[in-house]
This record gives structure tokens, C-alpha cells and sequence, in this order.
């Protein structure tokens, strides 16, 4: 009896893809699969996964710290959900969830100045954890239908959310009030709502001067242009975006990659310019994307086809496939230092 019951604990486990076989190079590449609910640590060299570990329930996204030992996948579900998983990307093991209590929903995430900062949808709000805390320790609302993804300045002064429900774009500025007397100044918020077309989901900030942003509009097919110091929609391109719910723009900020979740094409555009470059042939439709931190390729999770494509920025060509699980959908680049 022992004799057949620890071989098939080994297929059964080895068959999840919960062991691990390989440790985590400097560089990879994280992949959630929402069907497997594991996270993939993906070699960037040889594209295969390199280990597997439990991601929580409906995992939406992913984001790797600052020194790339630790990752946090937010549990979304539509707001079923209200928990953060941790991950030690060295150790290549999953930690205990990170129970966020009311904050139902949580979706968008970033690091930034030390912290994790997320969208919980069904609340209506944007919060911060603090890792070495172990705590929430900053909330604001949003007053938005559906406050989903979420972009921060690296030094946490600035954060910018997209509302889908709303069709509009939050940003908030960190500002300081004038202390009474005696009193030490004190933090407060500024929250200024931008109307943007409907079905706003994915965006990105121009780099590296964080100027510009653009975002696609999933019902209306367009994408908004908004001047990030005039705080206000410059230009509205008929892009034929339909469904979009990714957008990213490469690290020298000259292309912006929309994928949708059922176009066939990833679409480039110009940034600059702001006219189509090319659409790229991806399969049934597409989720996340990711950017390689040296600008060489760009990794589009292609849901549908439970696969993941390699872009090569240069051909502006698929050249090759990463099978990280099914359904496939939010991805992280990690650098350990």
C-alpha cells in the first residue's frame, strides 16, 4: 500500500505544479493563472516555469517589491473577496492571506515607497499596506462605480485610479494642511475626477516624466489622453479599441500596447504621434501585460488560449509562447537586489 501511495502523492502534487524545481533567477517573469489559481515563476531566457505556488482565490493581479523577494496577488471575485496574497519569490513559498476586512474587491495593485498600494472595487476606495507593519495603514474613497486599476508615483505623492462604472479617472495628490498652532502639520488628499470615455479599465503614465496618460475606453472603443499637470483629457483617439482592457506603454515611451478581451490583434500604437503602428495577431483575445524591464519584449496573457505570447519590440512580432496555466491574466517583471 505505501509503495503506491507515495508515487501518487509525487504525480499528484508534481501534476498541480506546486513543487518547486528551480530557484528564481534575478530577473523573471510572475504569471497568474485564475483557472489553476497558482502564480508562475517563468524564466525570461528559456520562457519555462520555473516554480508554482497557491495564489488565493480569483487571482487578478500581481506585484513584485522593490527588491524582488516578495510578491502580493490580489483575491478579487468582484468583490467576493477581501484578501492580498503574499509570496516569498525567493523561498518560492506562499504566505498567509492578508485579510483587508470591508475592503472587498481588491483588483489594482503597485509598489511604491515601501508599500502596496490596491483598488478595492466593491468599496469604493483605494488603501495601502504596509509589508513590514503587517497592516493597512491608509484608506480613501473614491466616490467611483468600480475603482479597479491603479497606478503610483515612486514616492507615493501622486496615485491614479480608473473607475470603470464611472468612466472617469481619479488622481490624487498628497498635499499637507497648515497646522493650528502649536500643532504639527498634518497629511491630507486632493481628489480630482476626470470624465473619460465608458469602460475605462487599463492605463499608463508616459515615461520617465509621467506627463501623459492613456486609456482605454473598453465600450467606446476610443482612447482618452489626459495631461497629467493640466489634470484634464487633451485628446480622444477613435481607436478602434472595442473591449480593451489593458494598455501599457513600452519604458522609453515612444509605444502603447492595447489588448482586449476579445481582440484577436494586439494594437501599437505611436505615442508621439498618436497613430496605429501595427496590429499583432495574438489568438482569441488577451488580459494582461507586462513589459520587460530592458524594453526588449513585451509578454501579453492571452486568456482565452491559456497561453502567454512573447512580443519582440524590435520585429513587432510574436516570437514565442509561455504555457503558465489556464486562463492566464496579470503579470509582474521581478528584479531581486
Amino acid at each position: 500500500m505505501a509503495r503506491r501511495t507515495i508515487p501518487a502523492l509525487l504525480l499528484l502534487f508534481g501534476g498541480s505544479g506546486l513543487l518547486t524545481a528551480e530557484s528564481t533567477p534575478r530577473e523573471s517573469l510572475l504569471v497568474l493563472s485564475k483557472t489553476d489559481r497558482v502564480l508562475s515563476i517563468v524564466d525570461p531566457v528559456s520562457l519555462k516555469v520555473l516554480a508554482r505556488m497557491p495564489s488565493g482565490p480569483d487571482p487578478h493581479e500581481v506585484v513584485a517589491s522593490t527588491d524582488g523577494r516578495m510578491a502580493f496577488i490580489s483575491n478579487y471575485g468582484g468583490g467576493a473577496y477581501n484578501t492580498l496574497t503574499p509570496v516569498d519569490l525567493v523561498a518560492q513559498k506562499s504566505l498567509p492571506a492578508v485579510d483587508l476586512g470591508p475592503l472587498r474587491g481588491p483588483h489594482g495593485l503597485m509598489f511604491a515607497a515601501g508599500k502596496v498600494w490596491f483598488t478595492a472595487e466593491a468599496a469604493k476606495v483605494v488603501g495601502r499596506y504596509d509589508p513590514a507593519a503587517q497592516k493597512v495603514d491608509w484608506i480613501l474613497g473614491t466616490g467611483q462605480n468600480r475603482t479597479h486599476m491603479i497606478y503610483v508615483l515612486e514616492d507615493g505623492k501622486r496615485t491614479i485610479t480608473s473607475n470603470i462604472g464611472s468612466a472617469s479617472m481619479t488622481i490624487i495628490d498628497r498635499t499637507s494642511v497648515a497646522p493650528r498652532a502649536g500643532a504639527p502639520p498634518r497629511e491630507d488628499w486632493e481628489e480630482t475626477v476626470i470624465p473619460v470615455g465608458r469602460g475605462a479599465e487599463g492605463f499608463d503614465v508616459t515615461t520617465p516624466d509621467a506627463k501623459e496618460l492613456w486609456a482605454g475606453n473598453a465600450l467606446d472603443g476610443t482612447i482618452s489622453i489626459l495631461d497629467l499637470t493640466a489634470k484634464k483629457v487633451t485628446q480622444t483617439l477613435n481607436a478602434n479599441v472595442a473591449s480593451a482592457n489593458r494598455l501599457k506603454i513600452t519604458p522609453d515611451g515612444k509605444l502603447a500596447f492595447v489588448s482586449g478581451v476579445r481582440m484577436a490583434d494586439v494594437a501599437v500604437f505611436d505615442v508621439a504621434s498618436r497613430k496605429e503602428v501595427k496590429r499583432i495577431p495574438i489568438g482569441r483575445g488577451a488580459a494582461g501585460i507586462q513589459m520587460q524591464a530592458d524594453g526588449a519584449r513585451v509578454f501579453v496573457a492571452c486568456t482565452p488560449d491559456d497561453y502567454v505570447v512573447v512580443i519582440d519590440l524590435k520585429k513587432l512580432e510574436v516570437v514565442g509562447k509561455i504555457d503558465a496555466g489556464k486562463q492566464p491574466d496579470g503579470m509582474e517583471w521581478a528584479v531581486r537586489r
